[in-house]
């Protein structure tokens, strides 16, 4: 069995959802979309590389300068660069990579996509709008909540751990891309929907291996990220809110509203997992105004 294989196709698998679930993209460009990423990973194994996160600059370099050899026509061309800004954006943003690849590929210009962002307004409807009465209620509303105030991945919020929680310290502890573990403090409300929920949870017989996993399905199996997308979709259909969510908005949000409150943004950079700043800087993507109006305020010699 070729290992090395596995983990390149885990990671394009795991693309396919994020591309289909959370930019919504036609069945049709995410089938291009892979065979562009599917030529890439065939490349660069063929160099040797045997772990995705040792993609260096120079094999996508060697790479996109083998693709223009074969003559690919412009449109071909570009939607090869577009598939592999969005790889390397989604690769990034789940700690997989902490090089920027994507700005290697600077011909077409391509935008960086940037998800939707939810007012703290929205955050609360969408949370205050789960039914509690219903049997799934307290572990959905628990799900949001940790989502928003941990600003946690999907996949972390899956594989939480009931021995993650440390709510005498008001932290969870978090293992993310790479078993890269991280501390998180998390709010009072959560911690409360999560405790309603552990009462609930306590009579779901979990799955053996799934008996320290915190969210649960009614068979007491893990929630898959498809599930809580779900979740997270029918709950803003519930509010009346008709921008393209996902739980990574719930992520994104969160670092979005603690840095225009003032948060410094090394420490999101570290509740967030980010290799480097960079990534933090460009992902909350602050309105240019209030960046503005703070370097003014504190220049050095602006008049007092």
């Amino acid at each position: 069995m070729d290992v090395s294989k596995d983990k390149f196709n885990t990671i394009l698998a795991d693309f396919k959802t994020y591309m289909k679930l959370e930019r919504n993209m036609s069945p049709n460009s995410i089938a291009g979309y892979l065979s562009d990423c599917d030529k890439l990973f065939d490349f660069i194994r063929n160099t040797g590389v045997t772990e995705p996160s040792e993609i260096s600059s120079e094999s996508l370099e060697d790479f996109l300068l083998d693709c223009q050899k074969q003559g690919l026509s412009k449109r071909s061309q570009a939607r090869m660069v577009s598939a592999l800004r969005s790889l390397f954006n989604y690769m990034e943003n789940e700690g997989i990579i902490s090089s920027h690849l994507q700005d290697r590929i600077d011909s077409p210009k391509v935008s960086r996509y940037l998800p939707s962002v939810l007012s703290i307004e929205e955050v609360t409807s969408i949370i205050e709008s789960v039914d509690l009465s219903k049997p799934e209620g307290h572990r959905n509303r628990a799900i949001l909540e940790t989502l928003y105030s941990c600003g946690l991945r999907v996949s972390e919020a899956v594989s939480l751990r009931i021995s993650d929680l440390f709510f005498n310290e008001q932290f969870i502890r978090v293992m993310g891309k790479g078993s890269k573990q991280r501390i998180i403090p998390i709010g009072e409300p959560a911690m409360k929907q999560i405790n309603f929920y552990l009462e609930d949870r306590k009579h779901i017989t979990p799955k053996r291996g799934d008996e320290d996993i915190l969210f649960l399905n009614r068979r007491g199996g893990r929630l898959s990220r498809v599930m809580v997308f779900n979740i997270v979709k029918s709950q803003a259909a519930a509010v009346g809110i008709t921008k393209e969510i996902s739980p990574h908005t719930f992520r994104h949000s969160f670092a979005t509203h603690l840095i225009e409150n003032g948060a410094d943004i090394r420490i999101v950079q570290e509740m967030l997992g980010h290799e480097s700043v960079l990534t933090t800087e460009i992902y909350t993507h602050i309105d240019s105004k209030k960046w503005q109006e703070s370097i003014l305020a504190h220049h050095p010699i602006s008049e007092k």
